[in-house]
């Protein structure tokens, strides 16, 4: 599948630009006009762009940035809002947007190559819920994430499900309760993103980021992140049970063996993927 067909229907104006820097495939959200929210169309965009990165060997990992001052303002309210005319005042669109926004963010978590986000700006309701998918998150000190959707009568509950499982329980309560955008030391302090680097810096220091996992077996990362996200719904002896099965899988796999005997050897491993 190209990339231009996952792209909006303007040739003139994609609303997700793919770029490839070595390995790391770079996703940019293009609507800096609409704020990036989340319409239909970037929604399904970038659903598909993750679907072809899965399969692609060449990409090692992922890099999710935006264009214009915010990173991303949640859904599009004027498309939400425009279907309030249909004869089912806009239930069934409205169902099917947060089922197929759902969707896509876990297939963030699906990928089996680490996804980094690169906040420059604001990152509000299901643009915070879109970093909070993500593995990891670097942003710039001047990004501020919120949920403020009970600002609007609209709780955040999509964006809920991601936050609750990446920051503290009393936090992400704070922020769906009151709304308050938290600015990015705090957003790190709480776990949200994992480094706060000078504006203007962030993308360069996500690919970094990346890079550097990239130059892993791409077989572990694939079977450690999968792991991972398995186990945290877990009771602890399941998760135990589990994690010993993986890591036994792992222990027998090509790159393993590579691995420890290099550590052994004091040499540099030379990863099959396999």
């Amino acid at each position: 599948m190209s990339t231009q067909a996952a792209r909006a229907p303007s040739p003139l104006q994609p609303i997700l630009l793919r770029e490839m820097i070595g390995p790391i495939a770079v996703l940019t959200l293009n609507r800096p006009a609409a704020r990036n929210s989340l319409s239909t169309a970037m929604i399904a965009s970038l659903h598909a762009e993750l679907d072809d990165i899965g399969g692609d060997k060449a990409v090692r990992g992922v890099v999710l940035a935006a264009n214009g001052p915010a990173f991303s303002a949640g859904h599009d309210m004027k498309e939400l809002t425009a279907r309030r005319t249909d004869p089912d005042r806009g239930r069934a669109f409205f169902a099917e947007t947060m089922n197929a926004c759902s969707a896509m963010m876990q297939a963030i978590v699906s990928l089996p190559k680490p996804v980094v986000a690169a906040v420059q700006g604001i990152a509000t309701a299901a643009g915070c819920q879109l970093v909070a998918s993500c593995d990891l998150a670097v942003a710039s000190d001047a990004a501020s994430f919120a949920t403020p959707g009970v600002d609007i009568g609209l709780f955040c509950s999509t964006p809920m499900v991601a936050l609750s499982r990446n920051v503290p329980r009393k936090q992400a309560m704070e922020m769906l309760l009151t709304g308050e955008p938290v600015p990015a030391a705090r957003a790190r302090e709480i776990g949200l993103v994992n480094r706060v680097v000078a504006a203007g810096a962030e993308r360069e220091a996500a690919i970094a980021l990346a890079q550097q996992v990239a130059l892993k077996s791409a077989y572990t990362v694939k079977l450690g992140k999968e792991a991972f996200y398995r186990q945290a719904e877990m009771s602890l002896a399941d998760a135990y049970r589990y994690a010993a099965e993986v890591m036994t899988e792992n222990m027998m796999a090509r790159d393993a063996e590579e691995g420890i005997g290099a550590f052994i050897e004091k040499r540099t491993p030379t990863w099959r993927d396999e």
